[in-house]
């Protein structure tokens, strides 16, 4: 009698989880240096799993649709979103090394983004070949 709870449950919380990510991704169109891709990525994911309203329209988007379709079929980032990806990082540390203090944070940011940036452009520009 619990299974129906606790599937409510977690359809609930991958349907805020899925929701919350988007909003994210929606942000960081326009704010430098926050990924967009991977909370899209993201949002599918938990959408899947909870709303196939919200998995069809991101699906469907003009936008987001072929970056799902591309991920979906062998994981990859076009070179387009990957120089987009680094411009903005490098946008965003220069201006936390230009106006904040050179502290550990700082620090720790610029790594996490030179990290991401690794990852992205270690993913592959176009489909394998299939046979």
């Amino acid at each position: 009698m619990t299974r129906p709870a606790a599937s409510k449950l977690s359809r609930l919380l991958f349907g805020l989880l899925a929701y919350v990510s988007l909003a994210i991704g929606l942000v960081a169109i326009v704010v430098p240096g926050l990924p967009t891709t991977e909370f899209i990525l993201l949002a599918a994911w938990a959408a899947t799993r909870s709303s196939p309203r919200l998995s069809a329209w991101l699906e469907n988007h003009r936008l987001f649709g072929p970056i799902l379709h591309n991920w979906r079929n062998g994981k990859v980032i076009q070179r387009r979103a990957k120089l987009s990806a680094t411009a903005s990082m490098v946008l965003c540390a220069t201006v936390m090394l230009v106006f904040l203090d050179h502290g550990w944070p700082v620090f720790l940011a610029i790594g996490g983004m030179a990290l991401g940036n690794l990852w992205i452009w270690s993913r592959p520009e176009a489909a394998p070949e299939q046979c």
